[in-house]
């Protein structure tokens, strides 16, 4: 069973996969194997542009974890959406050095639950388990990601508001 973890730049997602590999899962790392897929660089959004239906197409599905912002975008079985207050994603990501304009695009697709709505389009409802990690170590958010893996625990998403966030001051 392969099961995705997505979600906006900066919610943790690539810290808790890290944590499911220390623990002996069979992690990858869209980073990892996405530039034979880079079309070049939009200089106006400060990213790569991935030939992401490329990616899917050859995409071969494996047991363990899958980890990055287009793990939504793959066959998986299960997905994690990871989640993370604006404020503190806003934070995070301006201690990375991050741009204000793209602060403030990706602040602004956490409040509005791009991520979720993305996957939650392209999964059943028992396939998706919305985690908020605001406040959560690393290694709390991997203990929910393998109990959900596992199905100890059931789907769930819907019940985060962060809207009031958009289009607010940095």
């Amino acid at each position: 069973m392969m099961c995705g973890i997505t979600g906006t730049p900066g919610t943790g997602k690539s810290t808790a996969a890290d944590e499911l590999a220390r623990r002996g899962h069979t992690v990858v790392h869209i980073t990892d194997i996405a530039q034979p897929y880079v079309l070049g660089r939009d200089p106006e959004r400060d990213t790569q542009v991935i030939d992401t239906d490329r990616m899917v197409d050859e995409f071969v599905p494996f047991d363990g974890f899958i980890e990055g912002h287009f793990a939504h975008l793959l066959p998986c079985d299960r997905m994690v959406v990871m989640r993370l207050r604006p404020d503190e994603l806003a934070a995070r990501l301006r201690a990375r050095g991050y741009e204000q304009d793209k602060i403030r695009e990706n602040r602004d697709a956490e409040a509005l639950d791009v991520c979720l709505i993305e996957t939650v389009e392209q999964f059943s409802p028992n396939q998706v388990f919305e985690l908020d990690t605001t406040g959560k170590s690393p290694v709390v958010c991997a203990d929910l990601i393998e109990q959900f893996y596992l199905g100890e625990i059931p789907a769930s998403f819907g019940s985060i508001d962060w809207s009031s966030y958009a289009e607010g001051s940095l």
